[in-house]
């Protein structure tokens, strides 16, 4: 009797194991066949602020918003003497970027790390109360690096609190009125 029950045991134990092993499979076949989403890529805007003596940039037009009127962003990653004029670099972080080591697209974009979407767009806000807008991350690096659009539209108190807003240009467009630009400045400043 007591071989009868061991038996039964053994044999109950081996078709649960196989049992489980049989349906693995099939989770596993079906996860393979759920569609995965593509990795969101971050790459069609940049904001950059100079303010106080330090040097801000930020890939997210809410956390740039929020900073405009704050003064200060709740994350951050600090590169002290990182700036275009050796003054301390600050990346704004949304909160779902506040953990990671790389893969931030404001810190790829100013470093040249990741190219910017076709359709891309700008905005510098220097110290001398000028509001620069782009339309190409190319054009951002240049003013970033020469500290001056040598084309550029440009109109006398159409910023948001009155300040004067220049459409860089480049030698393919500087012969021509950036109507696209204009409006999608006025676009991204009416929210």
């Amino acid at each position: 009797m007591k071989k009868l029950i061991a038996g039964v045991m053994v044999a109950g134990a081996m078709f649960s194991l196989y049992g489980c092993q049989s349906n693995q499979p099939k989770a596993e076949a079906a996860q393979a066949a759920a569609p995965v989403a593509a990795p969101q890529v971050n790459n069609d805007d940049l904001y950059e602020v100079m303010h106080e003596g330090r040097y801000y940039v930020f890939d997210d037009f809410a956390t740039y918003k929020s900073f405009l009127q704050v003064g200060e962003t709740s994350y951050r990653k600090v590169f002290i003497g990182g700036g275009p004029e050796g003054e301390t670099l600050v990346f704004g972080l949304r909160g779902k970027d506040k953990k990671k080591q790389s893969g931030i697209a404001g810190v790829d974009m100013y470093y040249g790390k990741q190219e910017a979407a076709e359709s891309f767009y700008g905005e510098l806000r220097g110290e001398d109360g000028r509001l620069y807008v782009f339309s190409t991350l190319a054009d951002m690096e240049s003013m970033r690096q020469v500290g001056e659009a040598p084309y550029r539209f440009t109109q006398i108190g159409a910023g948001p609190e009155g300040q004067t807003v220049v459409f860089v240009l480049n030698k393919g467009n500087k012969k021509k009125q950036p109507v696209e630009l204009m409006a999608r400045y006025k676009q991204m400043n009416s929210l």
